[in-house]
């Protein structure tokens, strides 16, 4: 490989990006990284390497196609290979050949229905939808399949947000994985603004630019915070504050449950306990689809084995009397309670419910928040920096994320006074009758 055909000598996270054999390698983080170039370098040298390999460079629009590959690839490329403008396309003496396309509409993909790329890369991956993804690496496999010239391989670069924000984040940041994905298939190499000295040389500039953005899209284009995203509900959490390892819960620690039903979606059930200074951790999650009340509330009391629960409250239509996938006309509560799971009617307040949680992730006066989570509560933890604004009420989240987990923390965190009320608790107790599903918090001198 020439040092003219690639342009400049790579960093260090551009040479792991190049170096890496996993089936799909992340490039990216924060804005500035050298994504572009690293991904645009990539297929030129394995151009060059592997005759008659068949590469396929993505873009969302074709202007973005044009200005950030097509121009400089035939800068660099001028009497290397030979440029088709009309199908976009690089061929090389060697056979091999690099595709320039786009997918604008949702539907361009199906444009490369039936096509076979040896290596495809997803410039600017969260700018995809799911389905575009999920529709175009099936394209990606052998061009000649009596004699593969490398294994298929799909290379990304990304940044946090847009429409595809979530599942780059699944694959690569979170690494959740559903079943038919292998984890040792995916690879992510992250990359700052500060690695591209190339960058920082011509525009020493471009950091302070980052710095002036608003908190959300600071953090997420300067830091590559994948927790972050324009529009974001909960603008505070962080993993590395707000989530800790789990550690043996002290038995003198008030437990308490919270749940979110779902009959189609998923259903999610969350332990708390209050520990000194009324701080709540939520140390155990279910997260559930499909399945059976009794089934479930069996699991939750099995999980729960050992332990001393003060309540359970979940959300109220639980209540509602109706067929069920279990008895008909007995209502979901009064199977968890013949299950040995009795529960209250959590408040539903929404926004109120929101604000709390708000209260909660602020720090108490030790410097810590109010609101730890164990790190093992996998969708809690995923889902809850998703939750967005609501477009129509801004106070309120949106109806369009998957909140099953948040919402079972909203009822938990609502059972709970306000951390600005937090010394009156001693003041409370609660009556621990387990077949009372009326229950009420009284005062000790007897007052409702």
């Amino acid at each position: 490989m020439t040092s003219r055909a690639i342009g400049m000598t790579p960093n260090e996270k551009q040479k792991m990006f190049f170096r890496s054999r996993k089936k799909y390698i992340a490039y990216g983080g924060s804005r500035g990284g050298g994504k572009s170039w690293a991904v645009r370098a990539k297929c030129v040298l394995m151009a060059q390497r592997y005759p008659g390999i068949q590469i396929l460079l993505l873009r969302r629009t074709l202007l973005e196609l044009r200005e950030n590959h097509i121009l400089p690839l035939m800068e660099i490329l001028t009497g290397i290979a030979k440029y088709n403008d009309q199908n976009h396309e690089f061929v090389f003496p060697n056979k091999s050949r690099i595709r320039c396309g786009y997918c604008q509409a949702e539907n361009d993909v199906y444009q490369y229905q039936g096509q076979q790329y040896d290596v495809i890369c997803l410039e600017e991956a969260t700018l995809f939808t799911e389905s575009q993804w999920t529709f175009i690496k099936t394209c990606n496999r052998p061009s000649n399949a009596a004699a593969p010239i490398i294994s298929p391989r799909m290379y990304f670069t990304c940044n946090p947000g847009g429409v595809g924000h979530a599942w780059v984040k699944r694959l690569f940041i979170d690494r959740d994985y559903r079943e038919g994905e292998n984890p040792d298939d995916y690879d992510f190499i992250p990359a700052k603004v500060y690695d591209n000295k190339y960058l920082l040389e011509a525009d020493p500039t471009y950091v302070a630019n980052l710095m002036a953005l608003p908190p959300e899209l600071r953090r997420a284009h300067l830091e590559g915070d994948w927790d972050a995203l324009a529009g974001q509900y909960f603008q505070e959490f962080r993993r590395q504050k707000h989530t800790c390892k789990p550690f043996e819960i002290p038995q003198d620690w008030k437990r308490f449950r919270s749940m979110d039903w779902g009959y189609n979606d998923p259903c999610c059930v969350l332990w708390h306990a209050v520990g000194p200074e009324n701080r709540v951790y939520t140390y155990r999650e279910l997260y559930v689809t499909q399945t059976l009340a009794r089934d479930v509330a069996d699991r939750v009391r099995d999980l729960s084995y050992g332990e001393k629960i003060s309540y359970t409250v979940a959300s109220p239509d639980m209540w509602q009397t109706r067929g069920t996938h279990d008895i008909e006309g007995e209502n979901i509560a009064e199977i968890f309670t013949g299950h040995g799971v009795p529960l209250m009617k959590a408040d539903n307040s929404r926004v109120i419910g929101w604000q709390q949680m708000h209260e909660f992730m602020a720090d108490a006066p030790d410097g810590d928040p109010r609101w730890v989570i164990f790190d093992t509560c996998e969708n809690l933890i995923r889902t809850l920096p998703l939750l967005t604004h609501d477009e129509h009420k801004p106070e309120d989240v949106s109806d369009g994320c998957e909140d099953h987990a948040p919402e079972a923390a909203r009822y938990g965190l609502m059972s709970r006074p306000a951390p600005s009320r937090a010394k009156k608790e001693k003041a409370d107790i609660w009556y621990d009758d387990p077949f009372d599903l009326n229950k009420k918090r009284r005062r000790r001198n007897g007052r409702i």
